[in-house]
């Protein structure tokens, strides 16, 4: 069962502090606060696996909340391998309220990051790229078709 990113919000402190940020677990890290972070590794270790970014925007958000990666059925977060309907589902039961809406993301990270007012890897504690390269690689790669192996 998806677990949606908002249950792993960061505190007001955490938020504040970086390293009391980074000191969560990798599930907590990469639901909330390094969402994107995840997604942008993740396509920068299979770039030929037909995944791209999106985003979950809150209805009149100028920003999305959340970051994952999908081919269009199989969706990659810090929950692991999840079908991107099953994702959906989750995520909008846990926020109803916030009418969530997939967009894709149709630029680099440095360029989110600027743009949508997410945390770019120089203003982490420690660069969490390598955190998030070590994460992926806890999952099966995705297959030679596209989405989720085994």
């Amino acid at each position: 069962m998806y677990r949606p990113s908002g249950r792993f919000r960061r505190t007001g402190a955490e938020r504040q502090d970086q390293l009391l940020s980074w000191n969560r677990d990798d599930v907590a890290f990469f639901a909330a606060g390094a969402c994107h972070i995840l997604a942008y590794a993740f396509i920068a270790t299979y770039p030929d696996a037909g995944f791209g970014p999106v985003g979950l925007w809150p209805r009149g958000a100028r920003d999305a909340c959340h970051v994952y990666v999908t081919d269009g059925v199989w969706a990659f977060d810090h929950d692991g391998w999840t079908l991107q309907s099953e994702l959906l589902r989750g995520a909008r039961a846990a926020e109803p309220l916030s009418d969530l809406r997939p967009r894709p993301i149709r630029m680099g990270l440095d360029a989110f990051c600027a743009r949508h007012h997410h945390r770019p890897r120089q203003c982490f504690a420690f660069d969490p790229w390598e955190r998030a390269l070590r994460y992926i690689a806890r999952f099966p790669a995705p297959d030679a078709n596209g989405g989720r192996a085994g």
